[in-house]
């Protein structure tokens, strides 16, 4: 079913149509104004990958381009992206606990200083 957006030359507003088929001819109508003077868009695509195929890119060597493990924020971008990939397996507080994260390793070693960290 392919979803359809346009944009209204007179009102400005974007309208979604939903079709039940390539092949149906869409006469598209603005949902807040009524107009039919619409230009159609460019819409954005989600592509389904397997588990397999997100791990496979994950163990891709050029994934770790611009990691620098002692630097935390460099580790936490490289954290979120992972996160991404693995999508909701991650659960969704995932991206705030390794915000919460980075600004506990910025702000010093916290309780127990540097203890059991290795160098």
């Amino acid at each position: 079913m392919p979803i359809y957006e346009y944009r209204c030359a007179d009102c400005r507003r974007k309208t979604t149509v939903l079709t039940l088929s390539v092949n149906t001819a869409v006469d598209p109508v603005c949902q807040h104004c009524g107009g039919r003077n619409l230009a159609k868009l460019v819409s954005r695509v989600a592509v389904r990958r397997s588990e397999e195929s997100r791990l496979e890119s994950l163990a891709d060597p050029s994934s770790l381009a611009g990691l620098d493990e002692k630097d935390p924020k460099s580790v936490a971008r490289w954290m979120k992206k992972m996160g991404r990939e693995m999508g909701e397996e991650t659960g969704e507080d995932f991206n705030e606990d390794v915000d919460r994260a980075m600004d506990e390793a910025e702000g010093g070693a916290g309780p127990g200083g540097d203890e059991g960290v290795e160098t």
